[in-house]
């Protein structure tokens, strides 16, 4: 299964597929924000060296996007690449995923539905995190019955997460499934959900 997006040009800059010159910045303003929540989350300052592993995670990210071959998409927001990281991912609902889902901390529990072309799906926001060095988050899940479909969103400024609520909820429904069909293969007419 793989996925594709119409995520608003104007706002989201795509990681995936930018190969090379074009997307760099993007690539390492946004690889650099998540290497300082990550180390902000464990109690460490900026270490030495910080800048050179964004760079080389930057370089790399792309070959490994590309070798996921549509089953991860990802984006920066375009005004301010380093403010906001959006990846969505597809995996294969495995009863051991089904598991780790099932037992997860109490504060994944306060989802509400969120319907869009994939179906209803769950939508989670955690914009005040419990470990105040956490920084906010989106989660945004659709379970297709044999794979589950996922968009992460990770913010830097807890302030300013509130007001980015409806361009994520239209990254969210600007996500499809990428069917492999050629013309007249399939006689099966796919609607949105009412």
């Amino acid at each position: 299964m793989r996925l594709t997006s119409s995520a608003d040009a104007a706002l989201w800059t795509p990681v995936t597929g930018s190969l090379g010159l074009r997307g760099r910045r993007q690539r390492k303003a946004a690889i650099r924000m998540l290497l300082a929540q990550a180390n902000s989350a464990i109690g460490r300052e900026g270490r030495p060296g910080s800048r050179v592993a964004a760079w080389a995670a930057s370089q790399a990210a792309p070959l490994a996007m590309r070798k996921a071959d549509g089953r991860v998409l990802a984006w920066t927001w375009k005004a301010e690449p380093d403010l906001v990281v959006a990846m969505a991912t597809v995996q294969l609902l495995t009863a051991q995923l089904r598991m780790a889902r099932a037992s997860m901390p109490m504060e994944y529990d306060d989802t509400e539905n969120f319907p869009t072309p994939l179906g209803v799906g769950e939508k989670l926001l955690i914009a005040v995190p419990p470990n105040p060095a956490s920084p906010p988050s989106a989660t945004y899940t659709w379970d297709t019955g044999s794979h589950l479909i996922t968009l992460n969103v990770v913010c830097r400024d807890r302030e300013r997460f509130g007001t980015l609520e409806p361009a994520l909820d239209a990254l969210a429904r600007s996500i499809r499934i990428a069917d492999d069909l050629a013309s007249g293969e399939s006689k099966t007419l796919r609607l949105p959900p009412a």
